[in-house]
């Protein structure tokens, strides 16, 4: 489940306070995230995905530039579901592609 961003900052400190109680955690991520960086509190498993940062980057901030453009509800609405769709969509890419990283998933099923 990718939980980049505020889900991520979030995170992080469950994360910080279950390794000072003697977790070991692994986190896993796709190469391409915003957030996500190695740190000495977690083992960091990666996989790569189909599209570039520069692209992630470019959906996120039409997103943001949509949600925040004037106009009617249903201009508003049809441009913020349009932007949403294709932030869906990198994610859900994301997923299959960690679901299809055969060595991966060995890994994480031992």
């Amino acid at each position: 489940v990718p939980v980049d961003g505020s889900h991520w900052l979030s995170m992080r400190e469950v994360l910080d306070g279950l390794r000072q109680k003697g977790h070991e955690i692994v986190v896993v991520a796709p190469e391409i995230n915003v957030h996500i960086k190695p740190t000495k509190n977690f083992v960091m498993k990666m996989y790569p995905v189909p599209f570039t940062k520069e692209e992630m980057d470019g959906n996120f901030q039409a997103f943001l530039q949509d949600v925040l453009e004037e106009g009617t509800f249903l201009e508003r609405f049809l441009k913020i579901y349009q932007s949403m769709k294709k932030v869906s969509d990198l994610a859900i890419t994301s997923c299959a592609n960690l679901l299809y990283h055969k060595e991966l998933v060995r890994y994480l099923e031992e």
